[in-house]
Parts: C-alpha cells; sequence; structure tokens
C-alpha cells in the first residue's frame, strides 16, 4: 500500500524545461540583449505589476502581449508570450512520474501560476494538460501561490487531505504553506528531482534525467528567473 494517495506537481521549471532558455535565445534572435526579457518583467516596476495581473487573471494574454512588447521597445506584439517561449518542452522524467502516479492509483494535479492560455497555451503546447485529474491554474481562479488558500483549493478538487499528499515546485517560498498544510515536498532544486519525487512515493524510480536539461543550465535558467517579486519568477 502506498503512503500517499495524491501528488501536485508545478509547471514552469519542473514539469516544463526552464523559461529563461527559452527566452534568452529568442531575445538574441530578436536583436535584443540577453537579459531585455527580465529586466523588462523583473527590473522594470511596471513590468513586475503587468505580470502579476497576467498571473492573476485580471488581464489577458493578449493584453499582457501588447503592452510587454512596449516595455520591451516596441517590438511586435502578436503572440509575444508563444514566440518567446517556443523551445520550451515538458520535461520526460517529471512526464513519467505522473504517468507512474496515476497507474499507481494516485489522484494527480497541476497546479501552476500561469501566464495566461490564449493565444499561447503553455500547457497544451507542451502535451502535458491531459496528464492530471484536477488542474488548478492561477489565472482561473485569481489566486497564486504561495498563496494557502490556492494549495486549499486543490486538495479540496481532489477530494484529499495534506498528509495525503506530495507537492513538488522548485521555487522553495511556494513550499512552505503546501508544508503547513501537512503536504510532504520535493524541492526541484535540479536533475533527480523526479526521482526523489517518485522515492517518497513508493513507486519505481524514474529514467535519469541526464539526457534533457543539465545541471549547468537548469541552475543558470533558475538565476535568471528569480526575483520577480510576489509572482512571475518563473519568467525571464
Amino acid at each position: 500500500m502506498l503512503a500517499y494517495r495524491g501528488l501536485i506537481v508545478d509547471f514552469a521549471g519542473v514539469l516544463s524545461t526552464p523559461l529563461g532558455l527559452s527566452v534568452r535565445a529568442w531575445c538574441e534572435r530578436q536583436g535584443l540583449a540577453a537579459d531585455a526579457w527580465r529586466r523588462a518583467l523583473v527590473e522594470d516596476p511596471a513590468g513586475r505589476a503587468l505580470y502579476g495581473e497576467l498571473e492573476l487573471g485580471r488581464i489577458s494574454q493578449a493584453e499582457w502581449n501588447r503592452r510587454t512588447a512596449e516595455l520591451l521597445g516596441g517590438i511586435e506584439h502578436e503572440d509575444l508570450m508563444g514566440r518567446a517561449h517556443a523551445e520550451v518542452r515538458a520535461v520526460p522524467e517529471m512526464v513519467a512520474l505522473v504517468e507512474e502516479a496515476r497507474r499507481a492509483g494516485l489522484a494527480v494535479a497541476l497546479l501552476s501560476n500561469s501566464y495566461g492560455v490564449d493565444p499561447y497555451n503553455p500547457y497544451v503546447a507542451t502535451g502535458v494538460w491531459d496528464l492530471f485529474d484536477v488542474r488548478v491554474i492561477s489565472g482561473e481562479v485569481g489566486l497564486a501561490k504561495p498563496d494557502p488558500a490556492i494549495f486549499r483549493l486543490t486538495l479540496e478538487r481532489m477530494g484529499l487531505a495534506g498528509e495525503d499528499c506530495v507537492f513538488v515546485d522548485d521555487y522553495p517560498a511556494n513550499l512552505v504553506p503546501a508544508e503547513e498544510l501537512g503536504i510532504a515536498t520535493v524541492h526541484a532544486d535540479g536533475p533527480g528531482a523526479a526521482a526523489r519525487a517518485a522515492r517518497l512515493l513508493g513507486l519505481p524510480t524514474v529514467a535519469d534525467p541526464a539526457d534533457t536539461v543539465d545541471a549547468a543550465d537548469a541552475a543558470d535558467a533558475v538565476d535568471v528567473a528569480e526575483p520577480a517579486g510576489p509572482t512571475g519568477r518563473d519568467q525571464a
């Protein structure tokens, strides 16, 4: 008998490859400085506030595209988010973890601070949407991690208590409210996180991640992504 009944997984930088890798490559293709996205979304107070509005679903992705394109010097705004994230992919070992958990009878939930779904839907583009029984997306519920309310909502939709679940996220501040609700946590701080989560859940160990994003690239992308304020830290 398994020790847990549910698995909750973050998207950006956990189920997906680091966003910063794709964003920097896009900036360079556009003839922008490699850190232009970071400067617009992280260092510019207007950019930080705008991203927070997107994350909570208060503005559409299309509006965010238009207004952020202005912050980036008036570049083409059409599907800006999708173009910048064109190289983001699902992480195979995390996909394998979710699939194995579901086969074992666990409830599996996606808990994501979103960046909109129209015109660019990152969950569909990376092929992960249908992996989950429950999906809690910040822009759809008007809540975002690390607000404890979004964790309570996730547990409610799963029909489980905190003690029944394991949560995987790459941002330490998001782990704290989960732990306070009794949820066991795994910090996705580099290759091997999926294997650690599998061991905790009592599932077969998933494949070694060496063939996906190497540790140096992952660490570099995390450095570029932080901090974006109380929300939006996965971007840039």
